[in-house]
């Protein structure tokens, strides 16, 4: 079946029946899921999707239509055309003009081309990764790889034309801990373009690691203090932040940034980034689902909202250009906007913490040496900027070693339940959390069933501290992140 003449001849029927602009978008995926239980394949699952959209605009009204058939391609076309009449016509309706993207690496062989023996093993590997970490681990639940090889096409009337295959792996897992008096669970997951990125006994032994760790765990009083968000919790909040960067959201007034471009809304030392061309990335893309080359864009610089992402829709409504961040749930669904690869900035070599003075040896967050405080930059001229000699250490040992040291009495969290039940217009929320308590800089034992409840800006203001374990979790990642006081409740 040759993909790009079926395209071309959906176009031009299109075309022939009176559509003004006419799009092709086609994804084809491979997918492999293997889960292990016991030393044991539990489950083996493959999936083969195809899916074709036809998306048209007559006098300025949108009809789309999709099939998982080919051969219905000249019907769904002929149903594109036949829905204009039942849509109002909107002058911001439009599909993009080619433009030449760049390079970006997306493809890994390795997993396009991967055994079924070493999907297996691999997931294996993942719960043996746990199981094996401390003699208290009971039980493993899910222990899931999940291969998928993709070829994405895109084709419209205004000259786009281009195809690329990509590759996403994903391991994930949940361990039981277990030392008789009481019981925890512990999680951890990636997600990658790349098979080598992927240690999958590693994060089996993360998820394990966190289930020991909270062991044990005490219920708190009610409690006003510093918190450590350790990246994956972090990540966790700057998603409920990313849905109201999006021009959509902004338009549909379902954003709590609206009217806040070019206004400080966040701490100084929060740099947040929009990179649809990292090298690798889960959300990296040459182009976006209309087409649309990708981007790399700073929306939020030094705590300052620069901008929002735009699909060609909601750009064209504001009069500016896309940002590449078209995005579709799938073939069955007209593309709307999202992040690519979304991530805050950790400092190029330190971990960076920001004061209103340099604190006092009685101070909550303890005492800096001299020697270690840097001139304030022109952003931060109101703060204090200073380092505490942190490497570009990534390693899960060293998450966040150095914000814990900086803090005489907190919290570091480890785990957030129900944030997808915070309200994306407002910002609020307020979620369970899990975690070690933390004094004289050392984790002393774990809390369970404590509240935190805020507003995200007031929470992205009070962030006065900067891990350098950058990690994602999906699009999305983040270093650990040190919080100023706030309220915990018990």
């Amino acid at each position: 079946m040759d993909i790009a003449s079926l395209a071309q001849d959906a176009i031009k029927q299109a075309q022939r029946k009176g559509a003004d602009a006419a799009e092709i978008f086609i994804k084809a995926s491979k997918k492999l899921t293997v889960e292990a239980k016991e030393g044991k394949v539990d489950a083996l699952e493959a999936a083969n999707d195809w899916g074709i959209a036809i998306r048209v605009i007559k006098k300025q009204r949108l009809g789309f239509s999709f099939s998982t058939r080919p051969e219905e391609l000249k019907q769904s076309v002929e149903k594109a055309v036949e829905g204009t009449t039942w849509t109002e016509a909107d002058q911001y309706n439009d599909i993009p003009a080619y433009c030449l993207p760049e390079s970006v690496s997306v493809l890994d062989r390795d997993i396009r081309n991967i055994s079924e023996e070493n999907d297996i093993k691999n997931a294996l590997m993942l719960e043996q990764g746990a199981i094996t970490f401390d003699n208290r681990i009971k039980k493993i639940r899910k222990a899931a790889a999940i291969f998928t090889a993709s070829d994405t096409a895109i084709y419209n009337s205004k000259g786009v034309n281009i195809s690329y295959a990509s590759s996403l792996v994903t391991a994930y897992t949940t361990a039981f801990a277990s030392d008789g008096q009481d019981s925890q669970t512990g999680w951890d997951f990636a997600i990658s373009r790349k098979l080598n990125d992927i240690d999958f006994a590693l994060i089996g032994a993360n998820a394990s690691k966190m289930a020991i760790e909270l062991l044990g765990a005490k219920k708190i009083s009610s409690v006003k203090t510093p918190i450590i968000l350790d990246s994956s919790t972090a990540c966790n909040f700057l998603g409920i932040l990313s849905a109201s960067l999006s021009a959509e959201a902004v338009q549909k007034k379902k954003s709590f940034l609206a009217g806040k471009v070019g206004k400080a809304i966040i701490s100084p030392l929060i740099n947040v980034i929009d990179d649809g061309l990292m090298p690798w990335g889960t959300g990296t893309k040459p182009v976006d689902d209309e087409g649309t080359p990708g981007s790399k864009k700073t929306l939020i610089s030094e705590g300052r909202l620069t901008g929002f992402i735009h699909n060609t829709y909601t750009a064209s409504k504001d009069n500016v250009k896309s940002t590449g961040n078209a995005v579709r749930g799938n073939f069955k669904s007209l593309p709307g906007v999202d992040v690519t690869n979304l991530y805050i900035e950790p400092p190029p070599t330190s971990l960076v913490i920001a004061r209103d003075e340099v604190p006092k040896q009685s101070h909550s967050f303890g005492a800096v040496p001299e020697d270690e405080i840097a001139s304030p930059e022109p952003a931060l001229s109101d703060k204090t900027r200073f380092f505490a000699n942190a490497q570009n250490d990534t390693s899960e040992g060293a998450r966040n070693d150095r914000l814990v040291k900086s803090v005489s009495k907190g919290i570091l969290i480890l785990d957030a339940m129900g944030v997808h039940t915070a309200n994306p217009i407002s910002g609020d929320f307020s979620i369970g959390i899990s975690g070690l308590w933390i004094e004289n800089g050392e984790p002393v034992y774990p809390i369970k069933e404590a509240i935190i409840s805020g507003n995200i800006l007031d929470l992205f203001k009070k962030v006065e501290g900067v891990g350098s374990d950058l990690r994602f979790y999906g699009n999305i990642g983040s270093p650990s992140l040190l919080i100023g006081e706030m309220d915990i409740s018990a």
